[in-house]
């Protein structure tokens, strides 16, 4: 049929030839999903990964990255969500409701905190807090109403690492759900089904990504039933991500093992210096023999990545240290992990952990990429400053 030009702006009929081969994975755009015919389309479904049906519930983009993440975390599926809260939204939308009970470490991510200040107040769900080292004691904080319980190894500021299988087993012989969030290690250092957990998260905004230019979350499982639950609220919450994003995520993970790596040795030499110096009341990081937890770090662990917190000596005020804070040039002063360039975070432990041994200010860095030496250069002239 013979079209106006006006109409060849819109259709065309030409294809480019097959046989295309390149390393990165093809960007799929999409919002709409052209179906061959009207069969096609009624015998589509969104819930199976066998076929497309709508832009929201994937493409070969983004359902190539989740297969990738389940394959590194030991899962079988795998859901992408627009950032790593988004994700644990995703999974509390899909396993509770009014009337049940989850239970949610004192040193849980902040935003998590208020996720579950929300669906109490909001939603009728009882939200309780329990001490990150409780282990199996666990056990006489679960009720006939909880549901889920979620864990942090290590918790992303205090550092405290929990004794995963001892969560786990308790919640298994009550048949309560375990989701994990795996962001501190990557998903590389710490294998969360192996421990014993139902639900591993992701935030692929810190490593995965490694250009701080990214957010993105996923939710990985095991059990086809749980995915399905977990499914059903991807879908109903409308959670998407766009091919661009999910390209980045993916372009990351072949140096994603080296990049952990070269942050875990530069972290623990400045951990290891920090930890010398007079002005430092203690080091919070997990592969350090005084830190709550090493015991279940190194059983459980096989690295440590960048991200630890150090406690400034009882007579230093909290002017005092955001004086240093401000005083560094080569750590940004900002929330997340995970990229190349070195972070700094100054945090009201006290107001996180019932029980704080600590009087003393908390801060927390990420080491990026950067010469460890150069670094510590940097923390020697800003700790000058606290005077």
């Amino acid at each position: 049929m013979k079209t106006s030009r006006q109409t060849r702006l819109v259709h065309t009929d030409y294809a480019a030839p097959e046989g295309f081969a390149a390393f990165p994975s093809a960007i799929h755009h999409a919002s709409t999903v052209l179906f061959e015919n009207v069969a096609a389309m009624r015998a589509a479904s969104w819930k199976t990964k066998d076929g497309y049906t709508y832009g929201l519930h994937g493409t070969p983009t983004t359902f190539t990255l989740e297969a990738r993440l389940a394959d590194i975390e030991g899962g079988r599926y795998c859901l992408l969500a627009p950032s790593g809260l988004a994700a644990i939204v995703m999974v509390d939308f899909a396993l509770l409701k009014t009337g049940d009970d989850v239970l949610l470490p004192e040193n849980v991510y902040n935003p998590s905190r208020e996720m579950a200040r929300w669906l109490q107040q909001d939603f009728g769900i009882s939200c309780r807090f329990y001490d990150p080292m409780i282990g199996a004691g666990i056990t006489e904080l679960i009720q006939p109403n909880t549901k889920l319980i979620w864990t942090e190894s290590p918790g992303s500021v205090t550092m405290e690492v929990p004794d995963l299988p001892a969560i786990c087993a308790a919640a298994k012989a009550r048949g309560v759900l375990v989701a994990l969030d795996n962001t501190w290690a990557a998903g590389l250092a710490l294998n969360g089904f192996d421990m014993g957990c139902d639900i591993v998260m992701q935030a692929l905004t810190k490593y995965q990504s490694g250009g701080s230019d990214v957010l993105m979350g996923a939710v990985i499982t095991r059990d086809p039933a749980l995915n399905e639950r977990i499914g059903l609220a991807h879908m109903r919450l409308g959670m998407g991500v766009s091919g661009d994003d999910a390209f980045l995520v993916m372009r990351g993970l072949p140096t994603l093992k080296m990049r952990f790596e070269a942050h875990d040795a530069s972290a623990r030499k400045v951990a290891s210096w920090l930890k010398a110096r007079p002005e430092v009341a203690a080091i919070l990081h997990p592969a350090f023999e005084d830190c709550p937890g090493h015991a279940h770090w190194q059983r459980d662990f096989t690295g440590a990545g960048g991200l630890f917190s150090f406690v400034f000596d009882a007579r230093y005020t909290q002017e005092q240290t955001d004086r240093f804070v401000d005083a560094l040039t080569l750590f940004g002063l900002g929330y997340s992990w995970g990229g190349a360039h070195s972070l700094v975070m100054p945090y009201p432990a006290k107001a996180m952990r019932a029980n704080w041994p600590h009087e003393g200010q908390l801060v927390r860095l990420h080491i990026g990429l950067e010469d460890p030496d150069d670094l510590i250069a940097d923390m020697t002239q800003a700790l000058g400053k606290l005077a």
